[in-house]
């Protein structure tokens, strides 16, 4: 019980602290003042995490924890001043996002494995966890969802992920190096994607569109 304490709520607060800081920069990209970063850093920071809580039938740690409120105002801030220039907003945009997505779907799989769901619905609800902020954030920005149109970039490191925790899981490793391991998965897929252009077709088709 109290290891599956520690890393649901160290690795959810640093998920929450990444994404938290992709949704902040959205804002930067999108001109917002720092009322609007914040609140866009926080429903992609806690969306994902609210929904998971729900589905599960606990309380959502976002409404019983102040940390869950403090972070995404701490990432704003840093967002605010690290990054003033909009022009160099995206990579980081890209890379937090790629990191609070490893974290989520570890963390949500885990937590779902924990409270007794099937492995195949835990997986499941880590991708929900794990795309949920990042859906959120870029229907609050005016932006298309990610999931929408490149789910190679995004649905299937999270699908990796997932299914990798609930294979530790199974096979009894748990613990911070089972989740943490599955979030690295998820993130390195995710990277190698942006960096290599593994792009579904949808996603092609609006790339040449775009062009």
């Amino acid at each position: 019980m109290g290891d599956f304490r520690a890393v649901t709520s160290v690795l959810d607060l640093a998920g929450i602290f990444v994404f938290a800081l992709s949704g902040a920069l959205q804002g930067v990209r999108k001109r917002f003042d720092v009322v609007g970063m914040a609140v866009l850093a926080f429903f992609t920071a806690v969306g994902g995490g609210v929904m998971r809580d729900l589905f599960i039938g606990v309380q959502p740690a976002a409404f019983r924890d102040a940390g869950y409120l403090l972070v995404p105002v701490v990432a704003t801030v840093i967002a605010f001043f690290w990054h003033p220039q909009v022009e160099r907003a995206m990579p980081g945009v890209l890379v937090f996002d790629a990191a609070g997505l490893g974290l989520f779907c570890a963390v949500g799989t885990t937590k779902a494995l924990y409270y007794g769901l099937a492995p195949l619905h835990a997986v499941l609800l880590g991708v929900c966890t794990a795309v949920g902020g990042g859906v959120i954030r870029d229907v609050l920005s005016g932006e298309m969802p990610t999931l929408l149109y490149d789910r190679q970039l995004y649905a299937v490191p999270a699908m990796l992920g997932s299914t990798a925790m609930a294979v530790l899981y199974t096979l009894g490793v748990r613990g911070f190096v089972a989740t943490l391991s599955s979030a690295v998965l998820a993130f390195t897929f995710r990277i190698l994607a942006m960096r290599y252009g593994w792009r579904a077709p949808l996603a092609r088709g609006i790339s040449g569109l775009s062009r």
